[in-house]
């Protein structure tokens, strides 16, 4: 990484942007930036001007809150900006460091939430200052910056931050006249580099242009010269910082050719995965309505649609030394799109259904047959319910009951546009096939009627009859629907397919995975270990395990995790235990709220000697009972909703207590703690009761 290469050719830069409230660049003081008491301190370092947070272990740490499988203490450090009050869009950047091992996040905390929400983290040591960007999206609330820093275990780790940099709009914007270059870096060529322009210093020309900010020679723009290029196709990158929240709207900058040919401009955005995808392309310098043109700044317009995190790559390839120079300058960016003939950026959730009420926006293929069915199963110890809350809907496709086989179900979803890459996630769950492969498939069906449906998945699983999540990533050329198609060719072959909660996003599914699970703080999967929950070692008879797969003991426990079937859940394995004997979860501190907040959660209590989960509200050394169910319940994951107040800091404890028999096994899965009341679920009289699905 050498984002600061530029900053080598910067020469006498003079601020000229305006700083934003929560800026601070440490030299005599924190500006008001405070460190959280519960924590470590942050130490500010007068004669390096920067605050740090370092592994010296000390033993007023709480060591509760660290790794869930290491012994030692974790460090952390949190640091609260003063309240902040900035209705408008603004960009933060921060110039950082971590030194040996650690990890440094910024969050955003809103009054009155018990939750700060994630807005950027970095795990990555370096040797030098790095600086990144982050976007402040428009906020009617008063609110603060959280930087928490943990340095790592190894000795001489510490977490440093040297500069926080807050400035009205976005962070893609930057008119290259500050040192820090807006985070724009180059991406290191040994021949051909985008270097700083202007400035009243010239290192390598005296032709290079006026800026366009100020039209003069003391302004700053970037560039790229063909004098050094070697070999063919040399290529040049400036690269912008990472998005870091959904955007659309109009990229705009300026640039200008000399007048030499043999180079080729052009502008990208590269995502997370390193893949591109162009956004404008430069005409070739052979056309005639270059003449008139050359060294004039040529503004540019360009629709950006970045729903999940991308930079914007400028690049300059040359094919030989006399490809000539590229310069740009002045890019700024709009929430309104380029022209009105624009299309509006597609919203991927008119895909989504957990077929709660009704088919949304799916629909039956009449022609070829049997349908798929919306059917519900009232939570009991025969028959699994739906993936949703376990008491609600799902679809079925035919059974070995149906009077007729040899036919095909087939569900046809909304048009999605062309040209998109998409990630459809669902839930399946297999009963009895012989034939898998027929089982279920899904289809890329174009509009036009010449083209060919596409087959995106098909079904690999064996049959479990549990629910299994898949994720699949496809990209259409042109406008198609998602079609899923359960084929039955003999009565011998079939079984029943279920399908819930379908839902597509844009981009690649890597790119969006655990978005929405353990990232975020109050929610917890269990896939990556206890997500900072930790065992009541006090008050325990035993502990809760982390499992996946089957539990041990027949006919009690769940057959697969809640979030994926395959995942991990945790679990009350009631073998070793004595009846009445109880294992307590804590969750980390949570900060006390004015307002109310919501616990969901999936339990899962099948068993004949199941005894009793219960949930509390654990503040000031007591317990409050918020939630309590004993006794079995179902073969199904249901969900549990609980809304609670707390004006203080408080920890949510899930205790499960063993019953009579060792048919007693207790799991919990899908933690999600947010502030708000809990929404309002409709509970409908089922159109249809049905055990096919087992």
């Amino acid at each position: 990484m050498l984002p600061f290469y530029l900053l080598t050719f910067a020469v006498t830069i003079q601020a000229h942007n305006q700083l934003l409230p929560g800026s601070c660049n440490f030299e005599s003081n924190t500006c008001g930036y405070t460190s959280d008491a519960d924590f470590a301190s942050w130490t500010l370092h007068k004669d390096g001007r920067f605050v740090a947070v370092e592994a010296a272990m000390s033993d007023e740490q709480d060591g509760e809150i660290g790794s869930d499988n290491s012994p030692q203490r974790e460090i952390r450090g949190v640091l609260l900006s003063p309240a902040l009050e900035q209705g408008e869009w603004s960009c933060l950047r921060l110039v950082y460091q971590i030194i040996g091992s650690g990890s440094l996040e910024v969050l955003q905390r809103t009054e009155g939430k018990s939750f700060d929400r994630p807005l950027w983290s970095s795990q990555s040591p370096s040797d030098s200052w790095v600086i990144s960007s982050m976007d402040l999206q428009n906020n009617t609330e008063p609110y603060r910056v959280v930087i928490e820093g943990k340095p790592g275990g190894s000795p001489g780790s510490s977490v440093a931050v040297f500069e926080i940099h807050i400035s009205p709009g976005y962070c893609l914007e930057c008119d290259f006249e500050e040192s820090h270059l807006c985070g724009y870096s180059n991406q290191w060529n040994a021949n051909v580099n985008w270097y700083v322009g202007g400035g009243g210093a010239q290192l390598l020309h005296n032709n290079i242009p006026n800026d366009h900010t100020y039209n003069n020679r003391t302004g700053h723009l970037m560039y790229v010269d063909s004098i050094y290029a070697k070999t063919f196709k040399e290529v040049a990158k400036l690269v912008s910082p990472m998005t870091t929240v959904p955007m659309s709207g109009c990229l705009s900058f300026q640039y200008q050719r000399s007048e030499e040919g043999g180079n080729l401009f052009s502008v990208y955005t590269r995502d997370k995965l390193g893949q591109y995808q162009e956004l404008w392309r430069a005409e070739t310098e052979s056309q005639n309505e270059w003449s008139g043109t050359l060294e004039e700044w040529i503004p540019v317009q360009v629709d950006l649609k970045a729903p999940y995190s991308v930079q914007v790559v400028f690049e300059v390839s040359f094919n030989s030394p006399r490809g000539g120079r590229v310069a740009i300058d002045d890019i700024s960016f709009s929430p309104e799109f380029c022209s009105k003939d624009s299309e509006p950026t597609f919203d991927p959730s008119i895909a989504n259904c957990d077929f709660e009420s009704g088919n949304c926006r799916y629909i039956q293929d009449q022609v070829t047959g049997s349908l798929w069915r919306r059917v519900s199963v009232k939570p009991n110890i025969f028959r699994n319910g739906d993936h949703t809350t376990g008491a609600g809907y799902f679809l079925l496709a035919h059974s070995r009951l149906s009077p007729r086989s040899g036919y095909v179900s087939r569900l046809i979803g909304p048009t999605l546009p062309g040209n998109m890459k998409y990630c459809l996630r669902f839930y399946f769950s297999l009963r009895g096939f012989n034939q898998t492969d027929q089982a279920l498939t899904v289809y890329l069906q174009p509009l036009q009627q010449s083209s060919s449906q596409e087959k995106i998945w098909t079904q690999g699983e064996r049959s479990r009859g549990i629910w299994i999540t898949t994720d699949v990533t496809f990209q259409t050329s042109q406008p198609a629907k998602v079609v899923f198609v359960s084929t039955c060719r003999s009565f011998w072959d079939c079984g029943s397919v279920a399908l819930d909660d379908i839902s597509l996003s844009l981009g690649d599914c890597e790119l969006t995975t655990g978005l929405l699970s353990s990232s975020l703080p109050g929610h917890c999967d269990f896939e990556a270990g206890l997500c900072g929950y930790t065992q009541d070692k006090q008050n325990d008879g035993a502990d809760w395990e982390w499992r996946r797969g089957p539990t041990p003991t027949s006919y009690t426990g769940p057959r697969g995790d809640h979030t994926t079937g395959l995942g991990y859940y945790l679990h009350m394995e009631a073998s070793p235990m004595l009846p009445g004997q109880s294992v307590r979860l804590l969750s980390r501190p949570l900060r006390g709220s004015r307002g109310p907040q919501c616990l969901r959660f999936y339990y899962h209590m099948y068993g004949s000697g199941t005894g009793q989960l219960s949930v509390h509200l654990h503040k000031d050394g007591e317990d409050v009972l918020l939630w309590q169910l004993s006794g079995e319940q179902s073969v199904a994951w249901l969900r549990a909703t609980v809304e609670y107040q707390s004006d203080s800091q408080h920890q949510i404890v899930f205790e499960a207590t063993r019953g009579t028999s060792v048919r007693s096994d207790i799991a919990i899965d899908d933690i999600i703690l947010e502030g708000g009341p809990c929404p309002v679920m409709e509970i409908k009289a089922p159109v249809l009761t049905s055990n096919e699905i087992e």
